[in-house]
């Protein structure tokens, strides 16, 4: 069931009403729009106060509830990354074993992509890529990539969807998979870039004595980020590389 509180993200044409784009991954939620209606919510719409559709099911609704809804969402994906660092945080309560956290991993993946010298796209993937731990563990790849595709390099949503499967390579072999499953991939363009990935920032991020930078420190690139016009060709850049680290 859709919702004015649910992010629906996944727009191919930016000028479509979020509201008419099928949800396309795990919403998260927390506290604040979606308990309340507030009264920046509110819509004036022939002299009446709105706040919320007069419908029940959609195929009834009215072009004044398509308005509000309009207004209403679009608002509401602003505060799009204050929830995924709220969410974030939920990464401190996840499953451990590790001798860090995986809020403390993704952390540490974030800091080594930074002063390797990597550009925003790059250390904002590297700080969410894991972000599905919690809501989809068995594809926390893909989901990871969903909230990113819109708002970063192809290169870098590519990188992040698939590198659960170049993980492979370390710990395959240890658990009965196959730790060569990044080889379906070797003639992408792409690949150079996933596995220096996952060696740089990802694999080598477990280490409890390393300096790590707090999530405060990245909370403005992911404002900027997800700041950006969804799917804009000049961001997206399909079929073009950049550097993961400076030379």
């Amino acid at each position: 069931m859709s919702s004015i509180c649910s992010p629906r993200l996944h727009r191919p044409n930016p000028t479509v009403p979020i509201h008419l784009v099928q949800p396309t991954f795990v919403q998260i939620h927390y506290k604040s729009a979606c308990n309340t209606v507030t009264s920046e919510s509110r819509v004036q719409t022939k002299g009446t106060e709105m706040d919320r559709v007069k419908f029940t099911a959609m195929k009834d609704g009215d072009k004044e509830d398509y308005d509000f809804l309009t207004e209403h969402e679009v608002e509401y994906t602003k505060g799009t990354a204050a929830r995924l660092l709220e969410a974030m945080v939920r990464l401190d309560e996840g499953l451990s074993g590790y001798q860090i956290t995986r809020l403390g991993h993704s952390l540490q993946s974030a800091t080594r992509a930074e002063r390797d010298g990597a550009d925003v796209d790059w250390i904002v993937a590297a700080l969410l890529h894991d972000i599905g731990d919690i809501y989809a563990p068995y594809n926390h790849d893909e989901y990871a990539a969903t909230i990113l595709r819109p708002f970063v390099r192809e290169q870098v949503t590519w990188v992040v969807e698939k590198h659960g499967d170049f993980q492979m390579l370390y710990y395959g072999a240890h658990v009965g998979a196959n730790p060569n499953k990044r080889d379906a991939y070797k003639d992408h363009p792409y690949f150079e870039d996933c596995a220096a990935f996952c060696e740089r920032w990802d694999q080598s991020s477990f280490d409890p004595a390393y300096d790590t930078l707090p999530l405060s420190h990245f909370a403005g690139r992911v404002e900027e980020v997800f700041a950006r016009t969804p799917y804009d060709p000049n961001v997206i850049q399909s079929g073009q590389r950049k550097p993961l680290f400076a030379a």
